[in-house]
């Protein structure tokens, strides 16, 4: 009796293995933080990380061993008969047909981009999830990887305007004179936009915000910036039941970028942040807004991965028009990887006790629970995800 108990012990103890690895060189987030191994492992996990892997966001190998981890020399011995496989960004198909049959692999796919490329993990057989898709519920929010990633992007936008403005930011009296404060205007008041208000207000900073929807009217207020829109009938019902902004007709569009264009010549400091999942991002600032702007102001563009919100960005690049500095880096989340990684793994964590009977401490799916028939993108070969199928499909 005793042996049999050991060995049920022995195959519980290895039931759900847990994999991680390292990030392509441009990203330096990681799935996994200390805190999560450990209470993956009290979950019943096995959770094997590829050796470095948690490097660029200052999380050791030994500090993950520490927790219970255990460091496999490579990538592929990693994910060598995991049940999971845990990343940022889109696995390779050779990480996921390391797998066991049938594993799982979460990430942020950007499951509208490279089609090929999403068609070919599907191929592979394992269980894809997209953290991008993950529904906008009261009981998802722990889960929101797209909102714990905004917000710190939102206040390192500020940040790094600071840096680049060359000019104090608050108001400074000084007896050699009154330095006036920098003036900032949030294009987009999402969890991003939010952030960068309340980043830049504690910054001393005088602090405008425009939004489509309606809804975030009170939120810029309570934060004591000043709310900057054409409210016509059209922009009450400019909401989606998602939370996000509709797109706009033209006329709408037009008196909204004549009331901006008028507003930005005055802004030292511009953070544009509308961005739609899916989409290429709306056009909010034009060059000729640029060129109405005083030299030495500063534009940082959050959208720039989908194009950005300023006709000059060049994604992933800094380029200056007209003594205007417009930033285009792309993953300004990634610039704090200690928080992200450890916010991201723990939208991570939330998500897997969702699959993981506690218990027995086995794998125990329920696909029909809402949050996983949310996420889940490709199952037995299959992109299943209803936004994926081809129209009139």
């Amino acid at each position: 009796m005793l042996l049999l108990q050991l060995i049920h012990d022995e195959g519980r103890d290895v039931m759900v293995t847990v994999a991680v690895t390292p990030e392509a060189p441009g990203e330096t987030r990681v799935a996994i933080s200390p805190e999560t191994v450990r209470k993956l492992v009290a979950l019943g996990c096995k959770v094997r990380i590829a050796a470095g892997s948690g490097a660029r966001s200052r999380f050791s190998d030994e500090t993950y061993r520490a927790q219970g981890a255990e460091i496999a020399p490579s990538a592929a011995e990693a994910v060598a008969g995991a049940d999971i496989l845990l990343k940022v960004r889109r696995p390779s198909v050779d990480e996921v047909r390391g797998l066991t049959s049938g594993g799982i692999a979460v990430a942020m796919l950007s499951p509208t981009d490279d089609r090929p490329g999403l068609d070919a993990l599907a191929g592979t057989g394992a269980t894809l999830f997209s953290m991008e898709f993950m529904p906008r519920i009261t009981r998802a929010q722990s889960m929101d990887v797209l909102s714990s990633q905004a917000n710190l992007a939102g206040y390192k936008a500020v940040v790094n305007a600071a840096a680049m403005f060359e000019q104090a930011v608050p108001m400074m009296m000084t007896a050699a004179g009154t330095v006036p404060a920098a003036k900032a205007f949030i294009m987009g008041v999402g969890v991003a936009g939010l952030q960068a208000i309340a980043t830049a207000r504690r910054l001393g900073a005088i602090v405008s915000a425009t939004d489509v929807r309606p809804a975030t009217k009170e939120q810029v207020a309570s934060l004591g910036a000043k709310f900057i829109a054409v409210e016509d009938d059209e922009f009450k019902q400019a909401q989606t039941a998602a939370g996000y902004a509709k797109p706009m007709s033209e006329a709408y569009q037009q008196k909204q970028a004549e009331l901006v264009a008028g507003h930005i010549k005055a802004q030292d400091i511009i953070i544009t942040t509308a961005l739609i999942p899916g989409r290429p991002a709306p056009r909010l600032i034009t060059r000729a807004m640029v060129e109405s702007m005083k030299p030495g102001a500063v534009i940082i563009d959050l959208a720039a991965e989908r194009g950005g919100n300023c006709e000059l960005t060049k994604p992933g690049e800094i380029v200056e028009h007209g003594g205007v500095r417009i930033d285009g880096r792309l993953n300004l989340a990634g610039e704090v990887p200690v928080n992200a990684s450890s916010l991201y793994a723990k939208n991570l964590l939330t998500f897997l006790e969702l699959m993981i009977d506690k218990k027995e401490k086995t794998l125990k799916v329920d696909w029909e629970d809402e949050v996983i028939k949310g996420t889940l993108v490709a199952k037995g070969g299959q992109i299943v995800h209803p936004s994926l199928q081809p129209k009139g499909a």
